[in-house]
């Protein structure tokens, strides 16, 4: 992982900031789903104790963004097609359900926050960083969660947020070749917001959620069936 970006621990609170550091490395795209992560070569990336980084890892099994497979060692979680369905339709019941609020008590507070993530997604995804874009993606989305002083709802979103974001992370993968497409992705849905909509809100944005877990889904099994036929062609090891 040499080159990985992963940033040195190097003042108080070491597990901490070696989880935040470690989870951004793993949402920022640049590293594939089932990559196995090896503790040697992290603590040292990351400059602590490998009971440091265990700690971290643990803190990230329970985020849902890395798995502990016995006798081998972590890997980075592989979202299957089920998982993803899960995921888009948790998150897109949660944001329908968000968007229908906030359209119902948009004021010029909750407009200009709106407004602004809106705008720093723009500019992310104008910078052509992928990891950027994900990261603006998922704030202009927890902005509106956040907006509505749902405290439960709140709750609820931020117990699957990393999950989410590792979701975000894999989706936007997919249009790597035209970020702008992301920012595109949201216009209809912020229409909705600012027009104050409380019917049309929670549709667009379950529409949104259902359209790019479509395809993420459609993704997935492209590589599955792919993979298949790779194995399939394989010749077996001649024995004897």
């Amino acid at each position: 992982m040499s080159g990985s970006g992963i940033r040195p621990v190097k003042k108080h609170s070491a597990v901490a900031q070696a989880t935040e550091n470690l989870r951004n490395y793993i949402l920022s795209g640049n590293v594939e789903p089932g990559t196995r992560l090896k503790e040697i070569q992290l603590s040292e990336e990351l400059g602590v104790a490998r009971s440091t980084l265990r700690s971290s890892l643990i803190q990230l099994l329970g985020e849902g963004i890395v798995i502990q497979i016995p006798y081998t060692g972590w890997e980075v979680m592989e979202l299957t097609a089920d998982d993803v369905w899960e995921l888009w339709t948790l998150r897109g019941s949660l944001e329908s359900l968000a968007s229908k609020i906030a359209a119902e008590r948009m004021d010029h507070n909750m407009e200009s926050k709106i407004e602004r993530a809106m705008q720093k997604l723009e500019e992310a995804c104008q910078s052509g960083d992928v990891a950027k874009a994900s990261d603006a993606d998922f704030s202009f989305h927890r902005t509106i969660i956040d907006a509505i002083g749902h405290k439960r709802l709140s709750d609820q979103y931020r117990q699957v947020e990393q999950q989410v974001r590792f979701y975000i992370a894999s989706c936007n993968v997919l249009a790597s070749d035209n970020l702008l497409s992301i920012a595109g992705q949201h216009e209809r849905l912020i229409e909705a917001l600012l027009a104050r909509d409380p019917v049309r809100a929670p549709e667009e944005a379950w529409r949104h959620n259902e359209s790019e877990g479509g395809k993420l889904v459609a993704a997935i099994r492209r590589r599955q069936r792919a993979k298949s036929r790779g194995d399939q062609g394989r010749t077996p090891a001649a024995t004897g």
